[in-house]
């Protein structure tokens, strides 16, 4: 589904030349739930970005379902990655001043729903991440484990076929973070393909697959 076909990142300023990922080939498939684990400054999150489309690759080929993203233009870059893509970032990124309801349509506006369509959507994924009582509140009335719960639903409310997550579980305590994991690995369940960052090798060894990342590369 996914493919990363000897992929090459640098990051240039007027003075210093960073070689964030070099020679990475890899391959997701549908359905699958895939850990990267490595140090911090590794290339993780860079290989994640590229994965989701918020990035192009210096080198090489990134490609969704055979086809190289190259061919495609920026405006239809954008349109796959809204289709395809849920992202999951360990701070949250909610907007503080929006109804959690409202946080969960953001990626629908991206796309030829109406109102009601839309907030029926947002409160179906909030009831599944057990949050529909709370769909009125904002942001800071809710625990870091809850805030997260509505980031998953943000990132399933369009019906993404692949799951990014980014140390989903990096700001919380051992007791939601394992609520947010049995929610990623319900989803993983369901058919939908997870490919998550960790530090956590507990949380690792809860998928299916574990790529490791270490100065740039991937490792054995």
């Amino acid at each position: 589904m996914i493919e990363l076909k000897n992929v090459s990142k640098t990051y240039r300023t007027d003075k210093v030349e960073t070689l964030a990922l070099s020679g990475i080939d890899l391959h997701v498939k549908k359905g699958e739930f895939v850990a990267m684990m490595g140090p911090s400054g590794c290339g993780k999150s860079t290989l994640l970005n590229l994965i989701g489309l918020l990035d192009r690759p210096g080198a090489g080929v990134v490609a969704i379902d055979g086809i190289p993203i190259k061919v495609y233009r920026d405006k239809q870059v954008a349109q796959l990655r809204n289709s395809t893509f849920g992202f999951i970032f360990q701070s949250f990124h909610l907007i503080p001043d929006l109804r959690v309801i409202d946080n969960v349509e953001l990626p629908l506006l991206y796309r030829s729903m109406a109102t009601g369509e839309r907030r029926a959507a947002a409160r179906a994924a909030l009831e599944q991440v057990g949050l529909g009582a709370r769909m009125d509140h904002f942001p800071n009335q809710l625990s870091g484990g809850q805030q997260q719960r509505v980031a998953i639903a943000r990132a399933m409310v369009g019906k993404p076929q692949v799951l990014l997550a980014d140390e989903p579980t990096g700001n919380l305590d051992s007791k939601m973070g394992a609520e947010v994991m049995e929610i990623l690995l319900t989803l993983n369940r369901a058919g939908t393909t997870v490919v998550m960052v960790t530090h956590d090798e507990r949380e690792a060894k809860l998928a299916g697959r574990t790529v490791r990342v270490f100065d740039g590369q991937l490792v054995a």
